[in-house]
């Protein structure tokens, strides 16, 4: 991507770079991504980024001279009813608003992307950043078959190709059937299109089969069964391996291995010393003398993935909010052992990257700000232990 000159920046421009890098249909369909405040149009010289965006984090972004704060958190990610300046959101904003910034956020695209945040974090851990966990591939394609009396294949057919399937390449309407028998016995209550109530019915249909995007899977549920004359009619969906090279796809979380084998102990230090500080410090669950190489990390909150690392056959698996349960359920399951790091300490390392992909874009002053956000400020363990 090719710098632009500052005096050509604007608030849009800065975005667009930024959702280049991150882009937003790789957000997760909870999440809150992109600009929040601030006006597109507006000049910008100089770019902050952290990973929260407190008060403190706003009021320092106004004191540097920043035009525009990128952050990985969203602020406004749950519903507010009010923005009022003496709301602890609301007091963020029109601090951000009355200084000149504009505020943007990457969080969950910023995960999945390539590179992106669990690239950060499984590089420093010490792993070359491999397949995701779950790999995220926007063009996931689902393989269909459902069953059509003959006199109305055609009709159906017609409104799964207008909902958009049968597409391959530059072919369309794209499709294989053959003839079958189908039985069914309508219960009580049944309205059939054909054979009687109580009565076994056994007649002609045909098999279609045909491929489609999974983001399609919707409607053309509803269109098949609007189309169709069956109150009930069968048909199945599958959805097929992702198209893209799972070593270099998109998605949450990575994979890799260690130069060489250590023990989790030696491991957890390795992590320890590689991220960030914080009262939280790093903690592990499983033998501390156990042969570690294949690694999983996902940055923030990913006791979600416990099952998905332990699929994935992983020595050790690095994360952060884990809690007692999950992890005590995990590791009587057979699980790989555990490392939890604080929530901020495995993100925070991204404010660099951020910064880079701006900097490479544009000829703006870049500027992390180094505030430490991870809420917990004190550990304390027994005296003598």
């Amino acid at each position: 991507m090719s710098s632009l000159t500052s005096d050509a920046m604007t608030v849009a421009d800065i975005r667009q770079i930024l959702e280049t890098a991150y882009p937003p249909y790789l957000a997760e369909k909870w999440d809150a991504v992109g600009l929040i405040c601030g006006d597109p149009a507006a000049k910008v010289s100089k770019v902050a980024f952290a990973l929260d965006c407190t008060q403190a984090v706003a009021e320092r972004a106004v004191e540097i001279g920043a035009d525009m704060l990128v952050i990985h958190h969203p602020l406004l990610l749950r519903g507010v009813e009010s923005v009022a300046a003496d709301t602890p959101k609301g007091k963020v904003i029109h601090t951000l608003i009355r200084g000149g910034v504009a505020l943007f956020a990457a969080h969950t695209n910023a995960d999945s992307a390539r590179p992106g945040v669990n690239d950060k974090l499984a590089e420093l851990v010490g792993i070359t950043p491999g397949r995701p966990i779950v790999p995220k591939d926007p063009k996931i394609i689902d393989k269909w078959g459902m069953h059509v009396p003959a006199d109305s294949l055609e009709a159906v057919k017609a409104a799964v190709f207008d909902a958009g399937a049968g597409a391959i390449g530059d072919y369309s309407e794209c499709a294989f059937q053959w003839e079958g028998q189908g039985q069914f016995t309508p219960g009580q209550g049944a309205d059939p299109h054909t054979g009687t109530v109580g009565k076994p019915y056994t007649g002609s249909e045909m098999r279609v089969e045909f491929v489609a995007p999974s983001n399609l899977r919707a409607r053309i549920i509803d269109k098949l069964r609007s189309a169709h004359p069956y109150e009930e009619p069968a048909f199945d969906v599958v959805e097929m391996a992702p198209t893209a090279d799972l070593e270099t796809a998109c998605g949450l979380g990575r994979i890799g291995e260690l130069d060489e084998p250590m023990t989790l102990r030696e491991f957890t230090q390795q992590v320890a010393n590689a991220l960030p500080e914080t009262a939280w410090g790093v903690r592990a669950a499983g033998d501390p003398e156990r042969m570690v190489k294949r690694v999983a990390v996902s940055s923030g909150s990913g006791d979600s993935f416990l099952d998905n690392a332990r699929a994935l056959g992983v020595d050790v698996y690095v994360t952060s909010d884990l809690r007692h349960h999950p992890v005590d359920e995990h590791l009587r399951a057979g699980g790989p052992a555990v490392i939890d790091t604080a929530h901020w300490a495995s993100e925070f390392p991204w404010t660099q990257q951020a910064s880079e992909v701006v900097a490479a874009g544009a000829k703006v002053e870049c500027e992390i700000i180094s505030l430490r956000t991870d809420p917990w400020t004190i550990s304390a363990h027994p005296d003598g232990a």
